[in-house]
């Protein structure tokens, strides 16, 4: 009878550390979603540089925070910034495709495909499962 009182013990005690260790765990499965989340903070920042030197007007600066927050959402594997993530990427390649037609800019072409990486990534269905 003792025995099982320590062993009930033990396992409650543990058990606010196993929670938390699975979500740890499961971004480490997904490295291409920390890729994602800093090349969200890296727009943000490349737009908030871009207001400051005022090449953009301040409006854009929503944009940065829209990339900070979704950035921040998937790492912690939150749907909602998966969907915002999402969106941003989609939105991003048209974007530069769009410029590389319009343009002929091989700058615009690379970043247009890159955002379509990311995009095909996101949308992986073993990701979509993971989300919270």
């Amino acid at each position: 009878m003792n025995a099982d009182a320590n062993t009930a013990a033990t396992k409650s005690d543990d058990a606010p550390e196993q929670l938390a260790l699975p979500a740890r765990t499961r971004l480490r499965h997904f490295p291409g979603l920390i890729a994602i989340a800093f090349y969200m903070i890296l727009l943000a920042g490349v737009f908030c540089f871009n207001v400051v030197a005022g090449r953009m007007e301040a409006i854009y600066l929503v944009f940065s925070a829209f990339f900070i927050a979704s950035s921040l959402g998937l790492m912690f594997l939150l749907r909602w910034a998966w969907a915002l993530a999402l969106a941003a990427v989609a939105m991003l390649a048209a974007s530069f495709f769009w410029a590389f037609s319009t343009q002929g800019s091989d700058a615009a072409l690379v970043q247009g495909l890159l955002n379509l990486v990311f995009f095909l990534y996101l949308v992986r269905s073993e990701l979509r499962e993971k989300m919270r």
